[in-house]
């Protein structure tokens, strides 16, 4: 990696589920395509780490409009620096809690931190036992009875925006991989 370049996680929504099939080695070789180094993928659904020069934000449309046409339905790329990673991480505020379990914490992450009224919208929802907090541009989730009939694993009408969700074992996984 030289000075100018950044290790990037590029979360893709939508990838290998309901048809919209892309292989991860087609992944890689796009991304090295548009001049990444170092590009790995992790588990089938679309997560990549990278290296590169550039802005986040020029990573996302890039990659967006580089995958066009690769996949049934468009897919939205969401790209966050390792550092930026760590720092997710580190501010998970479930993890302070006893007796917390790990399997049962996500974070959705956003393209923008979430408005006023989204966080209102939110409040109002009947979730049961489940459990949120915003940070910036990323929610963290609890879950206590697991993702498949989770009311907040899918946000992104709520929010009004794109988003992506990963469980925490992936996040800590994929921080890893940018760390190393």
């Amino acid at each position: 990696m030289t000075a100018k370049e950044i290790s990037y996680i590029a979360l893709l929504r939508g990838i290998n589920v309901g048809g919209n099939i892309l292989k991860m080695e087609r992944l890689r070789e796009l991304c090295a395509a548009l001049g990444a180094k170092n590009v790995r993928t992790y588990v089938q659904s679309g997560n990549l780490v990278f290296c590169a020069a550039g802005a986040e934000k020029d990573w996302v449309a890039r990659l967006e409009k580089k995958l066009l046409g690769e996949t049934k339905l468009p897919v939205s790329v969401i790209v966050r620096t390792a550092a930026q990673f760590s720092s997710i991480i580190s501010k998970n505020p479930f993890l302070a809690e006893p007796r917390i379990e790990i399997a049962r914490l996500a974070v959705t992450f956003l393209q923008e931190p979430p408005s006023t009224q989204a966080i209102a919208k939110l409040n109002e929802l009947e979730i049961g036992r489940e459990r949120f907090h915003a940070s910036g541009r990323e929610i963290y989730l609890h879950c206590p009875d697991g993702f498949a009939n989770a009311r907040l694993y899918l946000l992104d009408k709520v929010l009004a925006q794109k988003t992506t969700v990963r469980n925490w074992n992936t996040v800590t996984k994929l921080s890893q991989m940018a760390s190393d």
